[in-house]
């Protein structure tokens, strides 16, 4: 057994003796090791970069139309996203070596500064297509803010309770509470896809944590009512849901907005027409660098460009669901997860949405659509993602070098003692 397990560490008597003798001789490809770990998810890490590159050039190809109708300047929102996207890299770099522990001290603050911001859009903020949603002229949405906002508390609350999630003074009451004060202030701008990603998302991580059956079958009872209560109380849900179930027996009959989403990505093809070439953004898609940039990725890269997309953020899920499951603690395996799975289900409903999948959502495709606030929450979960990563990786090495030292002791052990028939040998030479 011993022998099985040094081979797994490189830690066999011959190295060992090695590693006494020449000690020096060892050291530079111990550092060179070091330098080639980058002590993350590669894949996952890769898949971001990948589609931070891919979101920026279909942001420009996207964008560069309105903003020159619009703004005056082609490259306007091109800009602005680059800056936000620089400042998001910042953010990274900063929490991939912020340990994730400390954002216990912060949690409770931010979800106090997410609530104050969705009020202040409440009062302060400017209505555009029927809804206020944004604050300094539209460029910060505190719901997109409040997404993470709820992750991380959550994440930290539930982490402390898991003792005592099955009490329901300790498990359903809170939960409801922090859910419904959430979604009542984002459900008032309206902003109703915001509200079902909270609720899922909150209900998700009570399951990850544990939760009671019991409760767990209330809390989706309460949702699904919820749910239905909202989509009749306001006319786009029941507008929204009427176009996907006529889209589903005729899509000629559709939304305006799908009918146009499938016509992009006829004209796509399988391969495309050409970043930059695509029709329909010019002829009336609705908001193609926002809502609908899901349907220019079709028609400039084709099927096989927007099954590409799908696939990288399976990569996310994927790795993001891997990064959890060797999260060190907990709280590690709850942040991880439930920010891995928002990026994917927001991803998702956005594509799912154009294709009249399920009902439109109206929610941004991250990575991909223009849209500071949404491109920095989700750079910010990545940074976090990354640091439980790091700890992770860092406790296998740990754990392992452990490990390697307790075996190498033990052989050290076996070769300084002195046999026991050698030793009886010699006692009865000495009589």
């Amino acid at each position: 057994m011993f022998r099985s397990i040094g081979e797994r560490f490189n830690l066999n008597s011959s190295q060992t003796t090695r590693a006494k003798r020449h000690t020096t001789a060892i050291k530079p490809p111990k550092k060179k090791d070091r330098g080639l770990n980058l002590k993350i998810d590669v894949i996952f890490f890769v898949s971001v970069i990948m589609l931070m590159v891919f979101g920026m050039i279909m942001v420009y190809s996207s964008s560069y139309d309105f903003a020159k109708r619009e703004i005056g300047n082609s490259s306007a929102i091109f800009n602005r996203q680059l800056i936000v996207m620089a400042i998001g890299v910042a953010g990274i770099i900063f929490l991939t070596f912020f340990d994730y522990h400390n954002l216990k001290n912060f949690a409770l603050a931010g979800l106090i500064i997410a609530i104050v911001s969705l009020l202040a859009v409440l009062i302060f903020g400017e209505e555009r297509h029927g809804a206020a949603r944004g604050l300094l002229g539209g460029s910060v949405q505190p719901s997109e803010f409040a997404k993470l906002a709820i992750i991380i508390y959550l994440s930290v609350w539930l982490y402390a309770k898991r003792e005592q999630l099955s009490k329901v003074t300790f498990g359903l009451i809170p939960l409801a509470i922090i859910l419904g004060i959430i979604s009542a202030f984002v459900l008032l701008q309206p902003d109703i896809s915001a509200v079902f990603t909270i609720m899922f998302i909150g209900i998700l991580m009570f399951i990850l944590a544990g939760g009671d059956l019991k409760q767990i079958g209330i809390i989706l009872l309460l949702a699904l009512s919820v749910g239905w209560f909202t989509l009749g109380l306001f006319p786009t849900g029941r507008v929204r849901i009427q176009e996907f179930f006529t889209g589903l027996i005729n899509p000629s009959e559709g939304s305006y907005h799908v009918i146009r989403s499938f016509e992009a990505f006829i004209k796509g093809g399988w391969f495309g027409v050409g970043i930059g070439n695509s029709e329909t953004k010019l002829t009336g898609l609705p908001v193609p660098h926002t809502d609908s940039v899901f349907a220019v990725v079709g028609e400039e890269t084709g099927v096989v460009g927007a099954i590409g997309l799908l696939i990288l953020f399976s990569l996310i899920l994927w790795r993001g669901l891997k990064i959890a499951r060797r999260a060190p603690d907990m709280m590690g395996s709850l942040l991880a997860a439930g920010l891995s799975i928002w990026i994917a289900f927001e991803a998702f409903i956005n594509m799912a949405g154009i294709v009249n999948v399920m009902p439109f959502a109206g929610n941004a495709l991250p990575f991909i659509s223009a849209g500071g606030s949404s491109l920095l929450v989700t750079l910010l979960a990545v940074g976090v993602l990354l640091n439980i990563s790091r700890q992770a990786v860092t406790r296998e090495e740990q754990k392992g070098k452990e490990i390697g030292e307790v075996i190498d002791l033990r052989r050290r052990d076996r070769r300084g003692s002195v046999p026991r028939a050698r030793r009886s040998a010699g006692a009865k030479a000495n009589r």
